[in-house]
C-alpha cells in the first residue's frame, strides 16, 4: 500500500455538448448561470429567459458543432490533461484529478460525489482558466463550494484562482507559436493575433481583472518568444447587444487584411483546450473572413493541451499549493 498522500485535483473548466441532442440544455444551463445573465429582477426572470435563448440558439449554434464533428471535444482534452497531470505527479503523492465542467457532464455535482467517494486527505481546486473572470473562475468556484460536501472531515483544500503569468505557462504558449511559425513560408513576416475571449465592458467595471490579466500574459508571452513579428491582441465570442471588450477579431483581420497583411497567425491566448471558440470561431470562421479579404496564409496555433511544458506548469502549481518543494 502507498504511503503517500491521497491528493485530490479539481480540474474545472467551462465543458462543451457531447452531442447534438446536447447542445440546447447546454445553452440552458450557460444562460442559467448568475455571473452570465444578472440584472435586476434576474433571480425570477432568468430560467423562462435561459429557456428562451436556449431554444433560439440552438439550430444555429447546432450547426456549428455539427462542422466540427458534431459535439465538443473539450470533455476528451480535459481528461488527456488529467491523466497526464497524474503521471506528473506521481513522484511526490498519490493524485486523482477531478474533472468538474460549468454547464455539461461530467458537472460539478459529478465530480463532489466522486471526489467524496475517493477519500482525499488533501483538495487543490484548479480551475483551467489561466486568467481570473467573474464569469469564469468565480462562477465554477462557486458552484464547487454550494454543491461540495464533505462526507467526514473537511479535507485541506488550497485554492489556485490563475495562473495567467506562470513562467511555465507562458513558456508553454511561446513553445506553441514557435512551431505554428514553422508552419509560414515566411515566418518572420506573419503577424501574430492573440485572441481572448470576450467579456461584456459592464464585468470590467465591477472589478473583473480578466482583461489587464490577459494583458500581462501576452507582454510575458512575447518576452519570451525568440521572434520579432508584430502582434497585437483583440477578443472575440461577443453575445448580445451590450459593449464588450475590444478591438475584435473580426475587426481586427478586417483591418490587417486591408492594411496588406498576407500571414497571419492567430493564437487562442485564453484557452488551454480546443473548442468551439477555437476549432469553428477562428479556424473556419475568422479563416473564411481573411482568406476572403486577401490574406494568402491564415493558421490557428494549437492550444496548449498537455503539452509537457505546461503540465509542468500545472504540477508545479498543484505542488506550490499544496507546501512542497
Amino acid at each position: 500500500m502507498s504511503g503517500k498522500k491521497k491528493v485530490g485535483v479539481v480540474l474545472f473548466q467551462l465543458g462543451g455538448p457531447d452531442s447534438s441532442a446536447a447542445v440546447e440544455p447546454f445553452l440552458y444551463n450557460l444562460f442559467c448561470d448568475p455571473d452570465i445573465i444578472d440584472f435586476f429582477g434576474a433571480w425570477f426572470a432568468r430560467r423562462p429567459l435561459a429557456r428562451w435563448i436556449a431554444h433560439r440558439r440552438a439550430g444555429f449554434v447546432r450547426a456549428h458543432y455539427d462542422a466540427i464533428g458534431g459535439h465538443s471535444p473539450i470533455r476528451a482534452l480535459t481528461e488527456r490533461q488529467a491523466r497526464a497531470l497524474e503521471a506528473a505527479l506521481a513522484p511526490h503523492c498519490d493524485a486523482r484529478c477531478f474533472i468538474a465542467m460549468r454547464y455539461w457532464r461530467p458537472l460539478t455535482a459529478e465530480a463532489a460525489r466522486d471526489v467524496n467517494a475517493w477519500g482525499a486527505q488533501e483538495l487543490v481546486l484548479l480551475p483551467l482558466y489561466p486568467q481570473y473572470s467573474f464569469a469564469t473562475t468565480s462562477s465554477s468556484l462557486k458552484e464547487w463550494k454550494r454543491l461540495y460536501h464533505p462526507n467526514g472531515t473537511q479535507p485541506a483544500t488550497h485554492l489556485i484562482e490563475q495562473f495567467f503569468d506562470h513562467p511555465l505557462y507562458l513558456q508553454s504558449v511561446a513553445e506553441q507559436i514557435a512551431l505554428a511559425l514553422t508552419r509560414f513560408k515566411e515566418p518572420g513576416r506573419a503577424y501574430i493575433v492573440f485572441s481572448a475571449h470576450g467579456l461584456p465592458l459592464s464585468l470590467i467595471e465591477r472589478g473583473d481583472p480578466y482583461a489587464r490579466q490577459v494583458e500581462a500574459t501576452v507582454r510575458g508571452v512575447t518576452q519570451r518568444g525568440a521572434w520579432g513579428n508584430q502582434h497585437l491582441l483583440c477578443f472575440q465570442s461577443k453575445v448580445g447587444r451590450r459593449q464588450w471588450l475590444s478591438p475584435s477579431l473580426t475587426e481586427t483581420i478586417e483591418r490587417l487584411a486591408r492594411a496588406g497583411e498576407k500571414q497571419l497567425l492567430i493564437v487562442p491566448i485564453a484557452f488551454v483546450t480546443e473548442h468551439i471558440e477555437t476549432l469553428h470561431e477562428i479556424n473556419i470562421e475568422a479563416r473564411e473572413q481573411a482568406l476572403h479579404l486577401g490574406v494568402e496564409q491564415f493558421e490557428m496555433m494549437p492550444a496548449v493541451g498537455d503539452s509537457p511544458t505546461f503540465i509542468a506548469a500545472l504540477a508545479d502549481l498543484v505542488r506550490s499549493a499544496l507546501g512542497a518543494p
